[in-house]
């Protein structure tokens, strides 16, 4: 199944729903290194294809930098505020932000003073304009001996009228240039707050890069972690005899060898089952290929065939409770799948044909570490379902090959699912929740139900 996922470097939805969260991580994991070893591979093919050399620049036309040196003959640096004299940088940038400010705020007073200059000038001139025409429009400006005088009137109500205007006009000076300076004082706390308020953004960005970067390394040290993990499983596993697809000595011997070779011997002596009906599910398949293959721990070449059923090819996934029923009657059994080792005895963890939500009904009132295992309805395997102290747990152990192993989670290959449950009651499943199966939870009814597996 993981083969398969990899291959086709897709997960349906309904398979992604049974896993949990650890499960999906390490399942995402597992095709991120597939896509890296195919982008690797592909570069490794490019960098075979024959480059035409880059064209060489003349010697006269390349271009050099030569580096200032001081008196200890090290290239000479001058760092910002630390030479004497050197103004410091909140100086500087205090200095800046008031200039800046200032040359906003001279616009601004010009601006307005244009316009309170020409309200001024406006104001006077329709002044004047009406003095004359009163003037004008007296009787005392037709009599000639008076016209001296209504000269020196108008002259003196001229001078009146500058004088007024100058005096107008200081007061707009100054009240332009008040409003300068508050202007100016208005911009300068504006940008002195956004400079504290870009100051304060990078800070968050750099305690936001801060805490990436802290959670990327713990990532990687959860990531060593699990990898020496798995690697101590695997070794213990092989030393204990649970592993068979890692270890070369499975594959060397002319047969297979299983712990309840007794058992199997008196199922294998049993007729076979036939051949010629077609099974629900499955499609017939051509004779079967060969490989070679180099164990992982040995350096021995082993020949062994692509698939251990050269009759049929099963399909991706289960299409019906029937197909599942047929599947394991004839390929399971024969497995001593759900039975105790070397008994006839159907172990007390194994429930057959049940919901997810039965297993749960079932777990609920168990103690923490209670477990048991049901035939999944959505892969070719199982489902071991395992009580939490705050809930529940559903592990997919996929079954489609020769050997049995949790799905996205351990990738450890054990011989019989006897062998993987008794593996891991000493070791867990996973190294963050630490999962160590514990109690079996056998059946509420003494009869036992298996959904008509057995029957």
């Amino acid at each position: 199944m993981m083969q398969q996922i990899l291959r086709d470097m897709y997960v349906e939805p309904e398979l992604l729903a049974e896993l949990n969260e650890e499960q999906k991580q390490i399942l995402f994991y597992k095709i991120r290194q597939e896509q890296v070893r195919r982008w690797k591979e592909r570069e490794n093919q490019e960098d075979g294809w024959e480059r035409c050399p880059p064209p060489l620049q003349p010697e006269g036309g390349r271009k050099r930098v030569q580096w200032l040196h001081g008196s200890d003959g090290e290239v000479w640096v001058w760092v910002l505020g630390d030479a004497p004299g050197d103004k410091s940088y909140e100086q500087i940038i205090r200095e800046l932000i008031e200039e800046r400010a200032w040359r906003q705020a001279q616009l601004e007073a010009q601006e307005l003073w244009r316009k309170k200059e020409a309200e001024i000038k406006q104001k006077f001139r329709d002044a004047v304009a009406k003095e004359k025409a009163r003037l004008v429009a007296g009787k005392w400006k037709e009599e000639a001996e008076d016209r001296k005088a209504a000269k020196r009137e108008e002259e003196r109500i001229q001078e009146e009228l500058k004088k007024r205007e100058e005096e107008e006009r200081q007061k707009g000076e100054e009240e332009v240039r008040r409003v300068e300076e508050k202007r100016a004082r208005e911009l300068c706390i504006s940008l002195e707050q956004e400079r504290k308020k870009s100051e304060q953004d990078n800070k968050a960005w750099e305690e936001q890069l801060r805490r990436s970067k802290e959670a990327d390394e713990e990532m990687k040290k959860k990531a060593r972690w699990a990898r020496d993990e798995y690697k101590r499983q695997s070794i213990r596993a092989i030393e204990q005899g649970h592993v068979a697809g890692l270890s070369g000595h499975f594959q060397q011997q002319p047969h297979i060898i299983r712990r309840h070779s007794t058992t199997i011997e008196q199922t294998a002596k049993s007729p076979p089952c036939s051949e010629d009906r077609p099974r629900p599910g499955l499609q017939p398949a051509a004779p079967p290929l060969y490989r070679r293959r180099q164990s992982r721990r040995h350096s021995t070449i082993v020949t062994q065939p692509l698939m251990d059923s050269p009759v049929w090819v099963r399909c991706p996934r289960p299409s019906s409770r029937e197909s599942v029923i047929s599947w394991f009657s004839e390929d399971q059994k024969p497995k001593r799948a759900g039975y105790e080792r070397n008994s006839d005895t159907i172990a007390p963890w194994f429930h057959g044909i049940i919901t997810r939500e039965e297993s749960e009904k079932s777990l609920k009132d168990e103690a923490e570490g209670s477990f048991l295992v049901r035939v999944s309805e959505r892969i070719w395997g199982y489902t071991l379902s395992y009580r939490t102290a705050t809930g529940f747990k559903h592990f997919l152990i996929d079954a489609s090959g020769d050997y049995y192993s949790f799905l996205g989670v351990d990738q450890n290959r054990h011989a019989t699912l006897t062998d993987l449950i008794n593996f891991h009651k000493e070791e867990v499943i996973t190294t963050t929740g630490k999962e160590l199966l514990q109690e079996a939870c056998k059946q509420a009814s003494c009869s036992g139900d298996y959904g008509g597996l057995f029957s």
